[in-house]
């Protein structure tokens, strides 16, 4: 399980609070699991120099510099943008005229610009393909010629632990340097989202902070092994997206559509107690989990595997009383890493279950959930939130995203409901539908005695079931005798704004509070 102590990546600090969404995936309490066989590699030493040198023509003519100016927006303040900052990262030239960075450099980004570390010449870059979950993102010169000369790196498939890598980097010159790294283990853990757990790289690299350290490739001779994602200096470790899964993200987004990363969709536990192994009539030579949630609109769900069923195999993989199996490279693994990084989205998976002590065998199509799927999206990355302001009252969609507005602590101190209903979901919403809430109120005529009013869960408006943002602009459409009648879960449980008024102060708030739309759907 990944380390929770503060990380940064050369001055740049990492949030690492988690929290859960619904049963997305597998339960990242088994990632622990995922350690892989290998041999014991000396603890690093916090006083160790970086084992540097300058890194051969065959790795240097495949990397490049990439500057993206990052604007997030104001979850507070949908309808406009935070200040923007800069990131500096090391990008690596692919196949197809294509550069692979970590999503994170390029995520909420206005301008990409890639830079040629010898002679500085620019060239503009547009986001090809991009998958926050996985960290990784493919950009394309907007002058097709700009990469001529640069040498696209292949995927290694077989790095392992003891693998003696070399992390690369740019001297303010342009100098290409690489730091040696060695591989401490493979295994199952976080990635930059919550929730998110795929196969990654523990490496023990004794890293010097660069201008362009924010994100690097990492290489094993002359083909690419993984890219750095978090960087501890204290301990002198990195945490790197593994070939496996950059060679997943690179096969899938040659698609004609981009589908993401597949995930079954629940939640599992241990059968190590003998009493449950008992009770669920498993014998000492099986393995198996017990599932103790599904999300009801996942892949496992959509299958038919319910609550209290036992998986004994995934892919004919037996799986183990902790949620491992045996893999041929990386030695114990968790079974995440077969529904997620292994198959593709639109496999079909086989399942070896236990139900009620029968042995059966289900067929599972896997998919992606995208985050719109989910009754609280987990993220909003590169797309503007949707609102919609009704005389002066601000509706928003509740998603995570807006949860983090109050900080790194934000599942301690934003609204508690809000993060009860973002931490059980599933449960709470099995159908498809968004949490629309009442965010702030802007002094107007309108909403005088209101003023006071914010976070909670509309219900109705004029009479209409609210189940999204679209739900609630065709309901304002159609007042009541006059009247605006807006129900809340809370209380108060229902105000009533005059629709005349609304409607004669639209433009008037909106000068007032220089506001560019009033809704965004």
């Amino acid at each position: 399980m990944l380390d929770t102590s503060l990380r940064r990546r050369f001055g740049r600090r990492f949030d690492l609070a988690v929290s859960t969404f619904c049963v997305c995936a597998f339960s990242l309490l088994v990632a622990v699991a995922g350690r892989a066989a290998g041999e014991d590699v000396p603890a690093p030493d916090a006083n160790a120099t970086p084992k540097e040198q300058v890194a051969p023509a065959s790795q240097s003519n495949s990397v490049i510099r990439v500057n993206s100016t990052n604007q997030p927006y104001d979850f507070f303040r949908p309808w406009s943008k935070k200040a923007p900052a800069n990131h500096r990262g090391l990008g690596v030239v692919v196949a197809g005229s294509r550069v692979l960075v970590a999503a994170e450099l390029v995520g909420n980004s206005n301008y990409i610009e890639l830079e040629k570390p010898d002679t500085g010449e620019k060239s503009t870059a547009a986001i090809q393909v991009v998958d926050f979950e996985a960290d990784l993102a493919l950009l394309r010169p907007n002058d097709p010629g700009f990469l001529a000369g640069f040498q696209p790196l292949d995927v290694d498939p077989d790095v392992r632990v003891g693998d003696k890598l070399a992390v690369l980097q740019l001297e303010a010159n342009g100098t290409p340097v690489s730091t040696q790294a060695v591989v401490t283990s493979a295994e199952v853990g976080r990635y930059e989202l919550e929730d998110t757990a795929f196969l990654l790289f523990r490496m023990s690299c004794p890293l010097q902070g660069r201008d362009n350290s924010f994100t690097l490739p990492i290489v094993k001779a002359d083909r690419l092994a993984a890219v750095l994602m978090r960087y501890d200096a204290r301990s002198q470790t990195v945490d790197a997206i593994s070939s496996p899964v950059i060679a997943h993200f690179l096969n899938e987004a040659g698609r004609d559509h981009y589908e993401g990363f597949p995930h079954l969709g629940l939640s599992f536990s241990s059968t190590r107690d003998p009493q449950l192994r008992r009770y669920l009539k498993l014998d000492e030579g099986n393995g198996g989990i017990y599932v103790t949630g599904l999300d009801p609109n996942g892949s496992a769900a959509k299958a038919g595997l319910r609550v209290g069923d036992v998986v004994l195999s995934v892919n004919h993989q037996s799986i183990d009383a902790d949620g491992s199996y045996r893999d041929p490279i990386y030695g114990r693994l968790s079974v995440i890493n077969l529904t997620t990084t292994v198959p593709f989205a639109g496999d079909k998976l086989p399942v070896t279950i236990m139900r009620d002590g029968v042995r059966q065998t289900l067929e599972i199509a896997l998919f992606h959930v995208p985050p719109e799927g989910y009754a609280i999206d987990p993220y909003v990355i590169g797309r503007a939130p949707r609102f919609y302001i009704l005389g002066g009252m601000v509706f928003q969609e509740l998603t995570r995203q807006f949860l983090k507005e109050w900080g790194p602590n934000w599942n301690r101190e934003a609204p508690q409901r809000f993060v009860y209903y973002d931490r059980y979901q599933a449960n709470l919403f099995p159908t498809k539908r968004k949490l629309v809430i009442l965010t702030q109120v802007m002094p107007t005529k309108a909403t005088v005695g209101y003023e006071h009013l914010n976070y909670l869960v509309v219900r109705r408006l004029n009479g209409q079931e609210i189940t999204n943002l679209a739900d609630l602009a065709r309901a304002s459409q159609r007042p009541v005798d006059g009247f605006h009648k807006i129900e809340f879960e809370e209380d108060p449980h229902m105000i009533f704004l005059d629709a005349n008024e609304v409607a004669e102060q639209s433009g008037a708030l909106q000068k007032l509070y220089s506001l560019p739309t009033m809704q965004r759907l």
